[in-house]
């Protein structure tokens, strides 16, 4: 092949593309990477891993502040400059680590946008006006914060913040609004309370955190306002720059209310990355920014393919990943199993963390099951005590026909952590039986696991 011509050409390097990149080398193809940035996408640079550096800067700042509770002394005080030059330089030096990887695996990086035409084998890859060619080519374009420019809820890169924005903040506002409540919304709230920050969040629909199970969203809610976050749920939000800040306009059961905050952090969904690249051209089927695929991510579009945020939910880095996987080895003459939405697993970085995987108990009943539900506090937990950390809870949702594990919801300190036991669980389609039966070490939060399994059987032990 000439240095033109690939076996496999992936554009985009996030999670899911370099990923994948890998992969394809591993099996044998000769493959090449397209990236208009830096390596490592929007995750490694300014996603999971930097917001994750900040979040451990604002945990440490919090225990320091309730030393005394430990039996130790602290004054502690903050740099913010310092805070987001350490996020930047662990986003750089994985960004480095990415670049090591793909030479290390012999991948070829192009740098640049890449627009397609159709071709032969596979549509034809366009880079700063030099035409690659492959035999398959995989989409991994990510995806960019949403804007409601009709609200004026777009970024202005001053005071109307996406989480870019707002993981280099040149100061530490005093009144900050947070519009949205999922992941990226909460984990920004608890960032900026940790330091200071007079933090109102808001929320179209009846709760925060809605992708969770209803009873750990009330929870999470309780203990944001009990550190003295304000939550509005039920409310719509617009927002005018004014010349320090914002005036946003509330709107909630018929009633509106104005106030002013320094900044705006906008949190309210995601656009997959589809413009000016030629897909409709292409006959690529876009539904709402997103590209539709098949269970192997298969566009309908000879030799092409897409993974990641760029196509359905959910969006995480984990799915995009292993999608990526199950794509190049189908490619490869495989027989990989295609991807269950509903077993992978979620994390909330937020103070305290949230995790679940399948189903919440609403919609196992949604989906006709009859259920068992167990729960354990972290208050019952000796090691949970020890660390300081007693507020929390773990739920299982088992099905009671056939003790299939189908949902396990979690809140509470390294629950983000916890979670890959159930979800493996999950995979080895493991009952109750096998569950009570494990051997947990004590002690540890993971005894928590246990006894939530207990719990659902009326077998629990320490509560």
């Amino acid at each position: 092949m000439s240095e033109t011509s690939f076996d496999v050409i992936i554009i985009g390097s996030g999670p899911g593309g370099y990923v994948t990149a890998i992969r394809a080398a591993q099996l044998g193809f000769k493959t090449a990477i397209v990236e208009k940035e830096d390596l490592g996408g929007v995750c490694l640079n300014w996603g999971c891993i930097p917001t994750k550096a900040l979040l451990r800067s604002a945990e440490v700042y919090h225990n320091m502040q309730h030393a005394a509770d430990y039996g130790l002394s602290a004054s502690p005080q903050f740099d913010l400059k310092a805070i987001v030059g350490r996020s930047r330089k662990i986003a750089g030096q994985l960004s480095g680590g990415i670049k090591h990887l793909m030479k290390k695996n012999k991948v070829t990086v192009i740098a640049g946008f890449a627009t397609l035409k159709a071709g032969t084998e596979a549509p034809t890859v366009i880079v700063d006006s030099k035409d690659y060619t492959a035999k398959h080519v995989i989409l991994a374009t990510g995806a960019r914060a949403r804007a409601i420019p009709q609200a004026g809820l777009a970024p202005d890169g001053k005071f109307i913040w996406t989480a870019k924005e707002a993981m280099v903040p040149d100061t530490m506002p005093k009144k900050l609004l947070v519009i949205g409540s999922g992941a990226i919304g909460m984990e920004f709230a608890s960032f900026y309370d940790a330091f200071g920050a007079d933090v109102t969040v808001v929320e179209m629909v009846d709760r925060i955190l809605p992708a969770e199970d209803a009873e750990i969203s009330k929870m999470a809610r309780k203990s944001f306002e009990k550190r003295g976050l304000t939550i509005k749920t039920e409310t719509q939000a617009s927002v005018k720059p004014n010349a320090n800040g914002v005036t946003a306009t509330l709107t909630s059961g018929g009633k509106t209310e104005t106030a002013d905050f320094d900044r705006v952090i906008l949190a309210v969904g995601i656009v997959g990355n589809v413009e000016d690249m030629g897909l409709e051209e292409l006959g690529v089927k876009i539904d709402r920014s997103h590209i539709t695929v098949d269970e192997y991510s298969f566009t309908g579009v000879k030799g092409l393919y897409a993974i990641g945020d760029v196509t359905t939910p959910p969006w995480l880095a984990h799915k995009a990943s292993h999608e990526g996987i199950i794509c190049i080895e189908k490619i490869a003459g495989g027989n990989p199993h295609p991807l269950d939405a509903n077993a992978i697993p979620g994390c909330t970085y937020c103070h305290p963390q949230v995790a679940s995987v399948g189903y919440t108990e609403a919609q196992a009943k949604e989906a006709g099951h009859e259920i068992k539900v167990g729960r354990f506090p972290f208050v019952g937990n000796g090691k949970a005590i020890a660390l300081g950390e007693p507020e929390g809870l773990i739920k299982t949702i088992f099905d009671a026909k056939t003790g299939e594990l189908i949902g396990a919801h979690m809140i509470g300190a390294e629950v983000t952590e916890l979670i890959q036991g159930y979800t493996i669980a999950r995979k080895l389609e493991t009952t109750e039986h096998e569950l009570m039966e494990t051997v947990f070490p004590h002690p540890t939060l993971s005894e928590m696991m246990h006894e939530a399994v207990l719990d659902a059987y009326d077998r629990t032990i320490h509560f």
